[in-house]
This record gives C-alpha cells, sequence and structure tokens, in this order.
C-alpha cells in the first residue's frame, strides 16, 4: 500500500536539514517540468503582453525590492 502524504512528511520531517533542502529542490524540479501545456501557453502569452508594455512605455517598471515593500505595505493593512 502507497504511503500517505502526510506519512511521507513524517518521515521527511525527521532527515537532516540539508536532506531536506535537497529532497525539496528535488520535488520542484518534477513540478517544473510536468506543467500543463495550457497553463503554460497562458503564462507565456502573459509574460509576452508584459514586456511589451514595458517597451512601449506604456507601464513603468519598478525594482524588484520597492515592489516587495509596496506588497508588504499591502499586505499589512
Amino acid at each position: 500500500m502507497p504511503l500517505t502524504v502526510d506519512q511521507i512528511y513524517d518521515e521527511a520531517i525527521l532527515l537532516p536539514n540539508e536532506a531536506k533542502a535537497l529532497l525539496a529542490e528535488k520535488l520542484v524540479e518534477n513540478l517544473e517540468t510536468h506543467v500543463d501545456s495550457a497553463i503554460e501557453k497562458s503564462h507565456l502569452v502573459e509574460v509576452k503582453r508584459r514586456r511589451d508594455e514595458i517597451r512601449s512605455g506604456k507601464v513603468q517598471s519598478i525594482p524588484g525590492e520597492e515592489a516587495l515593500a509596496q506588497a508588504r505595505h499591502l499586505v499589512a493593512r
């Protein structure tokens, strides 16, 4: 009988931190290689639209740290 997610978690949490980090990396890598093609296409369309808005001057980009600070401020409200 296969292990449940909770059983796997309970075992994984006992691993040393380095092994937990490696396991997390492998899981994320697996997710990244198994992306639904419709979602990937939709994401690419959005990325190109945003790129074009920046290139045309329709929107102005801001540094990442500033964007994060604004997001944190909005969440803290």
